[in-house]
């Protein structure tokens, strides 16, 4: 794949980003909306698929770039090329409070499996494709669909956890079960399937959803502690019904909307 090899250096606790510094006609790739800043003498352009160029025919450029379409991204990546004679900086910044992974392909036998929202930025010549999962439960119950993420090649890579992020060393044959919104990625090693939770009052009254997922090692799964779904989630759960201030946490509470007349009869 011959990536190319850039260094960088990730900032912050909870709000973190990653700089990144480029060679002459060194080059990232990035998901539209996480750039940051960068100093003079880089060149954006927005390129079609992941710009890995594994296959220059034009259909293989549609279908590289059709298959981002699954995962929910969009058609096109922005590539940051640095086109002076010194090493310059571009930056990109989370979208949401959590941690940066750096992963480095080379160590992970050129593939490394996430959800398909946790790519942040790769150096360029990193394929940035899909996974599809073979087994029917998986996809029906996996909170992700058939589809994850594939980050393929020998370059770095970087994608984000929401939260606190948990590093997990399976030995074969162990077996960790987590939520499904809590996974970040796992190395092409572990075997992933999804369980039921099993029992009525489990089932009923548990309030962890009807599934959870099993990684079977052996392999490296990294585990996030707020997946966006469940922060998402918990927001919209307190936006207000109708748009105004219910009260609630005040002294009035309901009894303030009869007062204001918010309520008719």
């Amino acid at each position: 794949m011959n990536a190319h090899e850039i260094d960088y250096h990730v900032y912050g606790e909870e709000m973190q980003y990653v700089e990144i510094e480029l060679d002459p006609q060194e080059a990232v790739v990035a998901e539209a909306g996480s750039f940051m800043m960068m100093d003079t003498d880089i060149k954006m352009d927005t390129i079609f698929g992941d710009g890995s160029n594994q296959d220059t025919s034009v259909l293989g450029k549609i279908f590289s770039a059709g298959k981002r379409m699954l995962t929910g991204e969009s058609l096109f990546m922005t590539a940051f090329l640095n086109i002076g004679a010194n090493k310059r900086k571009v930056s990109f910044a989370s979208p949401y409070p959590g941690k940066i992974l750096p992963i480095d392909l080379s160590e992970k036998n050129g593939k490394f499996i996430c959800q398909k929202d946790a790519f942040l930025c790769a150096a360029k010549g990193v394929s940035v494709g899909i996974e599809f999962s073979r087994k029917l439960g998986r996809g029906l119950f996996g909170g992700e669909g058939f589809i994850m993420q594939k980050l393929e090649g020998d370059g770095m890579a970087f994608v984000h956890a929401g939260g606190t992020m948990a590093k997990k060393v399976l030995a074969a044959g162990e077996v960790l079960k987590v939520d499904t919104g809590c996974i970040v990625g796992f190395s092409q090693t572990i075997n992933y399937d999804v369980e039921f939770v099993g029992g009525i009052k489990n089932t009923v009254f548990g309030g962890e959803g009807l599934f959870f997922a099993t990684l079977r090692g052996p392999g490296t799964v990294y585990i996030q502690s707020l997946p966006f779904s469940r922060l998402a989630g918990r927001v919209l759960a307190s936006v207000p019904k109708g748009g105004k201030d219910r009260g609630e946490g005040s002294l009035l509470g309901g009894l303030g909307d009869l007062l204001d007349g918010d309520n008719r009869f």
